[in-house]
Order: structure tokens, then C-alpha cells, then sequence
């Protein structure tokens, strides 16, 4: 029997986290960037169900297509940049070189993503929280102690704003927003690098001053 929790594997060239919530043995998987066919074959114990994610970079949907066509899960992200992820590549090669990162734009969405919206899978839930400014669409996912962050927000750091739909002021804003509806106790699982907590961030990142 699988054992419950979140795995995690680091994909690609940009060495984006993807992350992978068991329970009950049905399993969500949040930004497979890359790989999707290795994240498949690591997670053949358990019945992968969706995929979603946080944001339509790249680096975060290259791997939809390939994990999809493995194992039938539905795949979810947001509405404002549901567009963005069927065209990653494209909006991404102005800035990087993707030629040789295998990866694929992302397959049409079976479900869009707003606010307040909950996932399931098994008995854990994720609530949807918008989080605009790394990109017009980005969201972050709440569970019980722990958040998917996506590039909104990093141990010390936060997404950068000057690739395209990147917004400066409007990160600020949903930056602030974190501040006030996240509880310092919770882990953060962010998009790229370690995992930190709220409390850690409070106090040192300087963009959450």
C-alpha cells in the first residue's frame, strides 16, 4: 500500500519542483514541467488522477502532455492562463532555449481554475487561491499545512516580473495578500529551490517586508 504524503522530483532544465500529493493511493500531480514519462514510471504504485498547474510557464507544463498520455489523469489550470500553457514554448523562447529542454506546450485544459475552487484526492483537499503578477494567471494551492507556491514565492526570494504577463505591483498585492491568509506554521513548497515555512519568510524574505 502506498504511503500517503508528497513526493517530490526535480525536472528539466530549469530544475523546477514537481510535486506529487498521495492519499488513499490516488495521487495529484502539481507542475510537471518536464519528464513526464519518468514522473509516470516513479509513481506507477499509485493511481495518478490530475494534474495541475500553478501557473503556464514552460517549466511548469512541459511534462503535462507525456504524464497525461501515461495515465489518463485529467489536467487542470487556471483560466487566466490556461492560453498561456497551450503555447509555452512559443511565449518562452524569446528567453530561453527550449529546443533541447524536452518539453511540450500543454494539452487543452479539462478543467479551469478560479478562485475558492477545491481539488480533491483522496481524503486530502487543495483550495485555490489566485495569485497573480508572475503571471496574469498564476494560483497557489492551499492543503492541510502545507502550500503549493509555484514561482509566486521563494525561501528568501519571489517570481521574478519580466517575462510576458509578469506584473511587479500586482505580485506585490498578491505578496501581501499570502502574508495575511497563509499561517506562519505552514510549509512551503515552492517551484524551484527549497522548501521553506511562512514564519521563516516573515522574518527574512525582504519582499514579504
Amino acid at each position: 500500500m502506498a504511503k500517503d504524503g508528497i513526493r517530490q522530483f526535480v525536472v528539466g532544465h530549469l530544475s523546477t519542483n514537481c510535486y506529487a500529493l498521495v492519499s488513499d493511493e490516488e495521487c495529484l500531480v502539481v507542475d510537471p514541467g518536464a519528464e513526464g514519462a519518468r514522473i509516470a514510471a516513479a509513481l506507477s504504485d499509485v493511481k495518478v488522477t490530475q494534474i495541475v498547474a500553478t501557473h503556464g510557464h514552460h517549466d511548469h507544463v512541459g511534462g503535462v502532455r507525456a504524464l497525461k498520455e501515461a495515465t489518463g489523469a485529467s489536467f487542470a489550470v487556471s483560466v487566466g492562463d490556461a492560453e498561456r500553457a497551450q503555447h509555452a514554448l512559443e511565449l518562452s523562447s524569446h528567453v530561453f532555449d527550449v529546443s533541447q529542454a524536452e518539453v511540450e506546450d500543454a494539452p487543452a485544459p479539462d478543467r479551469q481554475l478560479s478562485e475558492g475552487d477545491v481539488l480533491r484526492v483522496g481524503s486530502a483537499e487543495l483550495r485555490v487561491l489566485e495569485a497573480p503578477g508572475h503571471t496574469e494567471g498564476g494560483i497557489v494551492l492551499i492543503g492541510d499545512g502545507y502550500s503549493f507556491m509555484g514561482d509566486t514565492l521563494f525561501a528568501g526570494s519571489c517570481g521574478r516580473t519580466d517575462l510576458v504577463g509578469g506584473d511587479h505591483e500586482t505580485l506585490m498585492r498578491t505578496l501581501a495578500r499570502l502574508k495575511r491568509e497563509i499561517d506562519p506554521a505552514t510549509v512551503l513548497l515552492c517551484g524551484h529551490g527549497p522548501a521553506t515555512t511562512m514564519k521563516q519568510e516573515l522574518a527574512y524574505n525582504p519582499w514579504l517586508a
